[in-house]
Order: structure tokens, then C-alpha cells, then sequence
């Protein structure tokens, strides 16, 4: 997609250049859902580049968002954006309106897989696993610290370790490593200050002064919201009627009954009971695997 008309970060200046860019793209308004549909329909059909344009420059402050979540991994936050930004305009090239669900919702999934690529290419410097699981443990091993209240340099402590490798699955040698390796990268501070243009000093923080999620992110994530119910109710039909029923009655409400219970109302075994939940559930999860696959709510890999 060419870049014609987009907001980018200047490719000198610091941080000086970073604030500009944040209070610029500040300018663009949030799309309303039938001007977003046509500006797409417009790009889609005809290559109009200025459509595209507006479709990425509407989205500018949902990657910036996206983006500050990642500057735990001593990266510059300038160069997490600019990776948000590849990520989404990926998203708008790839972007099909009339599947039903908003822009935000569909280019979120390519801005965060643009980031993480970008932030384990940088640490492939310190050479790190690359599985699965491996991952799942670089991306979530601060907050789980933050949450256990790990705060202290160094080794974690031994009972640290292992709830950290329960919750992730991985191994407590894992667990140890990347703490180790990530203790090397080192954290970018809220607290650096930053100059502006006319000498005033302001902190990081002070770019996030609005803690909530943005009005297009509360738009992404309540459609994402909409279509996955939407998701689960059409691959519910995939079951018969007892199925349906168990299922709901098990794994779908607040207080789901027992096999015993479920048991007595079908005059069968309890074991009976549990062969169809889970035969069930096997079905349900074939079905929303192939709908998620039809509407396309996971980027290629």
C-alpha cells in the first residue's frame, strides 16, 4: 500500500519528534461506521489511496495505544509504533467491509502481531526459544510478576518461579532464563523527562494521562464482542437439542448443574452425561474454528 498522505514518525528529531507525532495524530477523528464502510469499499474496489489513507490515519491513535503495552521490553516507543503502523496498514490492505465487523476490530490482530515479530527480532540479540510457549512467557512474564508483586531485582524466588511455570506452562529453567535475559534489556522509565519545542519538560506519563481504552478500541472490542456471541450461537446449531442442552447446562451458565442432576432429567448414567458434554463440546469447538476461519477474524499466519 503506498504511504501517500499518512501520518509517520520523523526519522530524526527524538523525543521532541515523538511528541509531535502523538499530538498530530490526535487530529484525526474516529470514523463513524458508514464512512469507515465506504472509505473501505472505495480502497477495495477502486485502489483509492486516499480512502486508504483516512482508514489508516483514523487508526493512529488505537496503534499508539497498542503500542505503549509493549514498552516494557526496552525498545523505543517510536520504533514500537512505527512497527503498529506497518501492522496496521497490513490490516487495511487485507480489510473487507462487507464481512460485518469494524476496521479496529480486524487490524488490531495485525498492528499486535507486527509488534511482537518487531520486539522478538530485536531480542533474538540475546537468543531466546522461539515456541510457542516460549513466547507466551515473554509477553506475559511482567505482568505476572507485577501480579505476585515480584518487584525486586535479580533471581526470582524459588515459590515465584514455579507459579509462574504452573500458570504458563513452561519449565521452571524456562521461567528463570527469560527473567534473566529480559533483567538485561532493561525497562524504559514513565518517569524520563521529555523536552518539547519551547522548553517545556513533561514525563512519558504524561502521554497517558487517559488510563481507559480508547473510543475506537471500546468500538473494537464491544463488535469483537458481538461477532464472537454471534460466532457461538450459529456453531451451537451444529448440536442436537440434549447436546445443546448439556452443554448450556454444564459450561454456559452461572451455576451449572451436575452430571448427577443432568443425569436423573435424561434417566441416563452419570458417565452418560459426561461422554455427551464432552462429545459436545469436541463439535461446538470444530464449528467455531471453521466459522472463525470463514470470516476471516485471524490474520494469515
Amino acid at each position: 500500500m503506498a504511504q501517500k498522505n499518512i501520518v509517520s514518525i520523523p526519522a530524526s528529531g527524538g523525543e521532541a519528534g515523538l511528541n509531535r507525532y502523538l499530538a498530530e495524530i490526535k487530529k484525526f477523528p474516529i470514523l463513524a461506521p458508514e464512512e469507515e464502510y465506504m472509505l473501505a469499499k472505495s480502497w477495495r474496489e477502486h485502489g483509492d489511496t486516499d480512502a486508504a489513507a483516512k482508514l489508516v490515519n483514523s487508526h493512529l491513535r488505537l496503534v499508539a495505544k497498542i503500542a505503549m503495552g509493549y514498552r516494557g521490553y526496552g525498545l523505543p516507543v517510536s520504533e514500537l509504533i512505527s512497527e503498529g503502523n506497518i501492522g496496521l496498514m497490513q490490516g487495511v490492505k487485507k480489510f473487507e467491509p462487507d464481512r460485518g465487523f469494524r476496521l479496529a476490530t480486524y487490524a488490531m490482530w495485525w498492528i499486535r502481531a507486527s509488534i511482537q515479530e518487531f520486539i522478538l527480532r530485536s531480542w533474538s540479540l540475546v537468543k531466546m526459544g522461539t515456541t510457542a510457549a516460549q513466547k507466551k512467557l515473554f509477553f506475559n512474564l511482567r505482568r505476572m510478576k507485577n501480579q505476585i508483586e515480584a518487584f525486586e531485582e535479580g533471581d526470582l524466588k524459588p515459590q515465584d518461579v514455579a507459579k509462574i511455570a504452573t500458570d504458563l506452562g513452561v519449565t521452571e529453567e524456562e521461567v528463570v532464563s527469560m527473567n534473566r535475559r529480559m533483567a538485561m534489556g532493561g525497562d524504559t522509565s514513565l518517569n524520563v523527562s521529555l523536552k518539547g519545542d519551547e522548553g517545556s519538560e513533561s514525563q512519558w506519563q504524561d502521554f497517558l494521562v487517559d488510563t481507559g481504552p480508547l473510543q475506537d478500541e471500546r468500538i473494537a472490542e464491544a463488535q469483537e464482542s458481538r461477532v464472537r456471541h454471534e460466532l457461538l450461537m450459529t456453531a451451537m446449531d451444529s448440536l442436537n437439542e440434549r447436546e445443546r442442552h448439556i452443554l448450556t447446562e454444564r459450561r454456559l451458565t452461572d451455576e451449572p448443574k451436575t452430571l448427577e442432576e443432568l443425569s436423573q432429567v435424561y434417566s441416563v448414567s452419570r458417565e452418560r452425561i459426561r461422554q455427551i458434554e464432552v462429545r459436545a463440546f469436541e463439535k461446538l469447538q470444530a464449528a467455531l474454528i471453521r466459522l472463525a476461519g470463514e470470516k476471516r477474524l485471524l490474520p494469515a499466519a
